[in-house]
């Protein structure tokens, strides 16, 4: 079994890591982790290439990811489970839902904030897109 674990550094995604953790007697054999987090595009703005070049935003990038997966790695490492750590650019469902159909993983496990149904349809979330766009299932852990 192969699973992406989206993170973003927040407790709600540090509860899914935990809960992988808590629950991996459920499969006959350790899984595969795809740990990901996904970081929205850098607005482009007219003469910032002037400024700011690529090596410096893809700098940014990689310190962003590493901050936003430094506790779910701490919890992996210490329960001895391997994984793959990647920090994707794009749009966050979008880009998840798509690195899971090309890593073909088997489940997209997600840490939710737990938003009323009336709340979430007001204002959205990430969890909520992933299970619209995603063939592969979910588990939302609240």
């Amino acid at each position: 079994m192969k699973v992406l674990l989206a993170v973003d550094g927040s407790e709600y995604s540090l509860d899914a890591a935990r809960f992988l953790l808590e629950h991996l007697d459920w499969a006959s054999a350790r899984p595969a982790v795809e740990l990901v987090t996904v970081h929205p595009p850098v607005p482009r703005l007219p003469g910032m290439g002037k400024v700011v070049g690529k090596a410096q935003i893809e700098r940014y990038y990689a310190d962003e990811g590493a901050v936003q997966l430094a506790g779910a790695k701490k919890l992996l490492e210490r329960a001895g489970l391997n994984y793959t750590a990647r920090v994707l650019i794009g749009p966050i469902a979008e880009t998840l839902v798509a690195h899971a159909k090309s890593t073909r993983c088997d489940l997209i496990l997600v840490g939710n904030r737990g938003m009323s149904a009336a709340a979430s349809m007001l204002l959205g979330s990430v969890a909520t897109k992933v299970l619209h766009l995603s063939a592969v299932p979910v588990l939302l852990v609240k």
